[in-house]
């Protein structure tokens, strides 16, 4: 009896399957897949602003970089003596000097009591003007830009006047008498940072505000229906779906308020009583042009530079690394 061997037929193959390898055969490889359009056009477009940018910022930073490193005061400017490159003594002496390391102390603590100030009148102003209606939410928006557009001399001219010992309304509301905000160190910088909060806060509150209106009505609606209160619906559904536009901000008003000149100027007489409201801003000012040692004063300006620097990216990684998109 013959034995005959029978092969079973190869079993179909799946639909998907079947599909997924006729998709990939018919794919046009990477190489010869198209390019998107546009090319070099986005950049023609932007090389205006890019020049502009570049001739303001990229050459005066270098210039800066530059007279850091030389020996570089009134005599070399006046001609009667040549210029020496010093390399890094500059610096050396910068960090040697005790005064540097307060100043620069004071800074950081004034700018992040600025900051947290200008935050939290901006965000809380922002959610009111969600919760008044129409006619107060103008008043409060043209209030608010009329700060904002106030010069930073005259605002801190006109916050002078309203403490002032001897004519000032405030002190009289308060029943302090003759006393002096400008005298005592905190006190001084209580006063200045009165005046920073109150130009840079409507910054934060209209950028705020715009955020919060993108949010849609019914996530907030549902938060306010399960019971949640007016702070918890901004600790928990507000601020980490505005959690970019709080980034933008915070190094934005970073960025100001660590470099604030006018304000402490005007309103303690260029450093207060000696020097004990000086500032990196005011401090590199007095080295370059009060006491000619323009090659200082690059050298401090240089290190805020680099502050300001380590201080924004090192916010935009916390920020990317909570998955936000900037």
């Amino acid at each position: 009896m013959r034995r005959t061997t029978e092969t079973a037929p190869p079993a179909k193959r799946s639909a998907p399957a079947a599909a997924a390898r006729r998709d990939l055969a018919t794919a046009p490889s990477r190489r010869g897949a198209p390019r998107p359009r546009g090319g070099w056009t986005p950049w023609l477009y932007l090389a205006p602003a890019l020049a502009v940018l570049g001739a303001l910022l990229v050459y005066p930073v270098y210039q800066l970089g530059l007279i850091s490193f030389l020996e570089y005061t009134q005599a070399q400017v006046s001609g009667g003596a040549p210029t020496r490159f010093r390399g890094l003594a500059n610096y050396t002496d910068l960090f040697a000097d005790d005064q540097f390391g307060q100043v620069l102390l004071a800074t950081v603590g004034f700018a992040a009591a600025c900051v947290l100030g200008t935050l939290a009148v901006g965000c809380a102003l922002a959610v009111l003007l969600t919760r008044v209606r129409a006619l107060p939410r103008l008043a409060l928006l043209l209030a608010a830009l009329g700060a904002w557009a106030t010069p930073t001399i005259t605002g801190s001219t006109v916050w002078l006047f309203l403490f002032d010992p001897d004519f000032g309304p405030v002190n009289r509301l308060l029943g302090l008498g003759d006393f002096s905000w400008t005298y005592g160190r905190y006190s001084a910088f209580l006063l200045v940072l009165l005046e920073v909060v109150w130009c840079s806060f409507p910054f934060v509150m209209i950028t705020v505000y715009a955020g919060i209106r993108a949010v849609p009505g019914e996530v907030l609606e549902a938060a306010a229906l399960d019971g949640a209160s007016q702070w918890r619906i901004w600790r928990s559904v507000l601020a980490p779906m505005l959690r970019p536009i709080l980034g933008i901000v915070t190094v934005q008003s970073v960025i100001w308020d660590f470099k604030v000149f006018t304000q402490i100027y005007v309103m303690t007489g260029g450093g207060g009583i000696a020097g004990q409201n000086l500032v990196l801003n005011v401090y590199a000012y007095q080295k370059a042009f009060a006491s000619s040692q323009y090659s200082l004063g690059s050298a401090i300006g240089v290190v805020m530079l680099l502050l300001l620097l380590a201080v924004t990216l090192g916010y935009l990684r916390l920020l990317r690394r909570q998955g936000e998109e900037l």
